[in-house]
This record gives C-alpha cells, sequence and structure tokens, in this order.
C-alpha cells in the first residue's frame, strides 16, 4: 500500500500496537489528506475489541473495523476545512467534531451521521 501522507503505524492500537486498518479507508483519508493541504496528526486509528475503549462498549465501534480515525485539530479553520472536504467528498458517513480532534469513519451501520463530543 502506497499512501502519499501517511504511514501506517500511524495508524496501530495504542494500547496492543495491531493494525487492521482498511485500505479503502485510508487511502481516501490519504486524499483528504491532499485536499485539505495541511498535515494530519492521527491522535487515534486502529483500536483492537481489547483496546479499554472498545472494550467498555456494548458493540465495538467502527475504529476496531479499521474504518475510523481521529485527527487533532489545532484550529477552527483547520476544523472547518476538513469537515467541509470530508462532505464534499462524500465517502464518511460519520463525522465527530470535539474541540481538538475531528473524528471521520466509513461506518456503514450510521450513514450520514454528525455529532459533537461533550465538552
Amino acid at each position: 500500500m502506497m499512501l502519499s501522507y501517511f504511514s501506517l503505524s500511524e495508524f496501530d492500537c495504542q494500547e496492543t500496537g495491531e493494525n487492521a486498518m482498511d485500505e479503502g479507508f485510508l487511502y481516501a483519508l490519504d486524499d483528504l489528506r491532499e485536499e485539505c493541504g495541511f498535515p494530519f496528526i492521527i491522535t487515534s486509528g486502529y483500536r483492537s475489541t481489547e483496546h479499554s475503549i472498545e472494550a467498555n462498549k456494548s458493540e465495538p465501534g467502527p475504529h476496531s473495523r479499521g474504518i475510523a480515525a481521529d485527527i487533532a485539530c489545532t484550529s477552527s479553520s483547520q476544523r472547518h476545512t476538513i469537515v467541509q472536504l470530508a462532505l464534499e467528498m462524500g465517502c464518511f458517513t460519520g463525522i465527530g467534531i470535539h474541540s481538538d480532534f475531528i473524528h471521520l469513519d466509513m461506518d456503514d451501520r450510521y450513514v450520514d451521521v454528525m455529532w459533537v463530543y461533550g465538552s
């Protein structure tokens, strides 16, 4: 797999080191990074089902299926650009907005959803 802007290891599970990221998701994220024109710092990529966040859920989420990532945001302008271009691309089905990051996923269980994380 040849990504222009990421190494696969950036998406390793932070607790187990595993990585089962979906190739299509990674290519879409790479395309989004190209469109945005600024670096992305991945704060969370793949999460093993044993990862503490996933293990506490009734059903593991899109991170555990390799179809989600959280991208650090350092400004409202970056946040706006990521969300706007992700929507324009049309392939990301879930967008979560946090003061420190943007969550993007391709979870087909919930299509065209956007949420804001509590502060």
